[in-house]
Parts: C-alpha cells; sequence; structure tokens
C-alpha cells in the first residue's frame, strides 16, 4: 500500500506526461459499435453500445488502454482523458448502457463486450494484443475490476481475462455496486459482497491489479476502506502484484487526473515485464 503526497503526485505526473511523449501521429475514429452488427439489438444497444479509437498511426505494438467512464452506472459518456494522448498509447473510450434504462448485469456485460472487440480487433490498429489495459474512474472502475476478475463475463466471447495485461481501476467500488443495491432495494449503507463485488471474485491468478483511490477522509462512503480491504485480501491469497495508492488531498471527483499519471507508469512498468 503507499501513500501519495500532493507534491510527489505533481513531480511523478510531470516526469511522465514529459519523457512519456512519442513522435508520433494519431488518429481518432469515433462511434464504432462493439456488438456485431447482425447480433438482435435494441434502439438503445444501437445508440448506446459505441466506443472510440484514439491510437497512434505510425507506431507498432503500441499498448491499449481501455477507458470506462464514471457516472454511477447512470450517467456519464465516453471521453479519451487529455493526460493520456499523445504518449506512445491508443485509448479506447466506451459508453455502456445505463440504470434505470437497463438494469444490473446488463451494464457489465457491455463493458465485457467492449474489451472483447479490443482483444479482437486492436492489431488492425497496430496495437498488441498482450498489452491491453483496462481502467477507469469510480462507476468504470468497478466494470474494470469485474470483467477483469470474474472470468465469465469475457468468456462468453472466447477472450480469456488473464490475458489482460493490467487492471487499474480509479476509485472504483469492490463491495456490490450501491446502484445495483438500489435496483434491489438495499439501503446504501448496507454492506453486500455477492457476485456482483470485486472483493468476492479475488483469485492469485488474476492480471497485475493496481487500485487508486482519493484521500480516506475525502472519498465517498467507505471507498478507500473497502479497497484497502480487499488489497489486504490479496496479499493474503498472495497475489503477486496487487499495490493501492491513495491520494491525499484528492477527493473522489478529481482524483481521477493525478492517477492518470500513475496509469501511465504502470502501463509502462508492464510493458516492460518479459
Amino acid at each position: 500500500m503507499k501513500k501519495l503526497l500532493l507534491l510527489s503526485i505533481i513531480i511523478c505526473i510531470n516526469y511522465i506526461f514529459l519523457t512519456a511523449q512519442e513522435d508520433s501521429n494519431y488518429a481518432t475514429l469515433a462511434d464504432i459499435s462493439y456488438y456485431n452488427a447482425d447480433d438482435t439489438l435494441t434502439d438503445y444497444q444501437t445508440e448506446r453500445c459505441k466506443l472510440d479509437i484514439y491510437y497512434p498511426i505510425d507506431l507498432d505494438s503500441f499498448p491499449t488502454i481501455i477507458w470506462f467512464h464514471g457516472g454511477g452506472l447512470r450517467g456519464g459518456e465516453k471521453f479519451v482523458p487529455e493526460q493520456l494522448k499523445e504518449k506512445g498509447v491508443a485509448v479506447i473510450a466506451v459508453n455502456y448502457r445505463l440504470h434505470p434504462k437497463v438494469k444490473n448485469p446488463t451494464y457489465i456485460e457491455d463493458a465485457a463486450a467492449s474489451v472483447a472487440w479490443t482483444f479482437k480487433h486492436i492489431e488492425e490498429y497496430g496495437g498488441a494484443k498482450d498489452k491491453i489495459f483496462i481502467s477507469g474512474h469510480s462507476a468504470g472502475g468497478y466494470l474494470a475490476s469485474m470483467i477483469g476478475l470474474d472470468k465469465g463475463y469475457l468468456q462468453k466471447h472466447n477472450v480469456d481475462a488473464d490475458d489482460i495485461a493490467g487492471l487499474i481501476p480509479f476509485s472504483g467500488h469492490a463491495i456490490t455496486h450501491f446502484t445495483q443495491r438500489e435496483e434491489r432495494g438495499i439501503e446504501g449503507t448496507e454492506v453486500v459482497v455477492d457476485k456482483y463485488a470485486p472483493i468476492a471474485l479475488i483469485r492469485a491468478d488474476a492480471p497485475p491489479y493496481t487500485i487508486i483511490t482519493g484521500d480516506r477522509d475525502m472519498e465517498l462512503l467507505g471507498r478507500y476502506e473497502e479497497n484497502a480491504y480487499m488489497w489486504r485480501m490479496m496479499q493474503l491469497i498472495e497475489h503477486p502484484d496487487c499495490t493501492l495508492y491513495e491520494l491525499e488531498g484528492f477527493h473522489h471527483g478529481d482524483m481521477y487526473v493525478p492517477a492518470l499519471g500513475i496509469l501511465l507508469k504502470e502501463v509502462k512498468r508492464l510493458t516492460k515485464k518479459p
């Protein structure tokens, strides 16, 4: 577990952003459907289940970051974070269906479908299938954890979750998400740990796992503590590569900006592994 002070965060981010620049041009393709055109899709699915891909056009075998937006599983729009641009990586920004138009586990299934699309198509753009990372903020971090720890979601698409190069959720639930609890009539203060709780899905053979939260005194209710407990349990089952960062001085809404620097650092570290 690591606690990062504001000054060290700023130094780290500046170093990464200054040294990670790549001499490359970039392209963006927007609103690509990640479900097959010959599938039977609802109108909302056709409208919502799309992704944007931002990628370097003259680099080969580059890493790819799949980015899920936040919004409590009930709001938000896909976007490519500015801090991830021109860093020698591709970014795939994903929209998924939202509560109340759909209910659990539809949004998890959409997230898995977008990851499967990436595994099947990233080489067409020059990316490497063995360098696909999954990240996101808040609800997006929760989705990243769910599809990376519960192998069943990706197995439906003939993709092995263990082929993910790294899971790097930002301030996501480790217990069952509050929107899922609301759908079931469960109070927000009632702790639920079931098959929709990442902490119930921990396994020693999961991909490298980097957990990032905001300041424990400034985060949403219990968010730091549940992730800290998840990190501790991953240590007890001897997961070989699990780290927890607490960003002191940053609340839930603004922690994702400095966390992007850690994300880039982790992508660089893990893509250098033999």
